[in-house]
């Protein structure tokens, strides 16, 4: 929990400050070329400030502990930060489409200095650099936010390179700043789909993989003399906390301390191995037996 608070505080505060940075120098060397790509550029950035705002809360609420209106914890606030992170890309993507189609009808000329040059020449490398230690701690704490927000800076890097491209060939070409911000705005928008598409998938609950049930059969069966037959196995994540229920069947003549002991076994193996905190409802094998009355 300490490493997840230190290196989700330490991302967030090094995006805010190396964007800030940014969105200022691409800003001016945007304004005073008259360049729509630049200014995008630098309101990607500027995004880039919000959005590392929102991992910095995100964080904060996803490490609060467990109460009564929240008992598996609050760790999908990290899911529903990284959502507003892909919300805001999409947004900014939007309106820098529409610009680039209005400044085709403009058919002017924008001439770079040498002072844009070195704007995106350092927000390529301070960018990708950003980029590269997002993944890393966001991989280090198993974080989906911190990769979200690692996109976001790859996603300006890579604008900042198509921007770069542009101003090499900016000036035997009319329309290329304004294809160059429609291009921004789609690298943009990708970004903002690829992060809803899995965040979203996330908050609604997915399927365990076969990869992953085949390594829980494998558990289950190294840690149990008799065959369980498990079964209905269900996972839902809660940010770094997972909840996993399924089904075993056993003898019907166990008694029921035998039957606790085996189900006790297997959610320890299952902590052990995976970390997931298991409920099991065990079921006679055979689904045929006459039941009471009462029940």
């Amino acid at each position: 929990m300490e490493d997840s608070r230190k290196y989700t505080l330490r991302t967030g505060w090094l995006s805010i400050i190396g964007n800030i940075l940014l969105s200022g120098l691409k800003y001016w060397a945007g304004i005073s070329t008259g360049s729509l790509a630049l200014v995008a550029d630098a309101w990607h950035s500027i995004s880039d400030v919000v959005t590392s705002a929102i991992v910095l809360i995100g964080g904060k609420i996803s490490r609060k502990p467990a109460d009564d209106d929240h008992p598996f914890g609050h760790g999908r606030a990290e899911h529903i930060a990284a959502i507003i992170i892909g919300v805001v890309l999409a947004i900014v993507a939007f309106d820098f489409i529409l610009n680039g189609i209005e400044k085709f009808g403009q058919r002017e000329h924008t001439y770079y200095s040498t002072f844009a040059w070195i704007a995106i020449i350092v927000s390529v490398i301070l960018n990708e650099l950003m980029t590269q230690y997002s993944f890393w701690a966001g991989k280090k704490i198993k974080s989906s936010m911190l990769i979200a927000d690692g996109w976001h800076h790859r996603t300006d890097a890579l604008s900042s390179v198509i921007v770069l491209i542009g101003i090499a060939l900016g000036s035997s070409f009319w329309w290329t700043d304004a294809v160059l911000s429609i291009i921004v705005a789609i690298l943009i928008g990708y970004a903002s789909f690829e992060i809803l598409a899995k965040e979203i998938k996330s908050l609604l609950g997915e399927s365990p993989s076969d990869e992953l049930l085949d390594e829980i059969h494998k558990t289950v069966a190294l840690n149990c003399k008799i065959q369980v037959n498990l079964h209905h196995i269900h996972i839902h994540k809660y940010g770094h906390h997972t909840e996993m229920s399924c089904h075993i069947k056993l003898p019907p003549e166990m008694t029921l301390y035998e039957t606790h002991e085996i189900c006790t076994k297997i959610e320890k193996a299952i902590k052990k191995e995976f970390g997931f905190f298991t409920t099991i409802h065990p079921e006679p094998l055979n689904d045929n037996l006459k039941t009471f009355e009462r029940f």
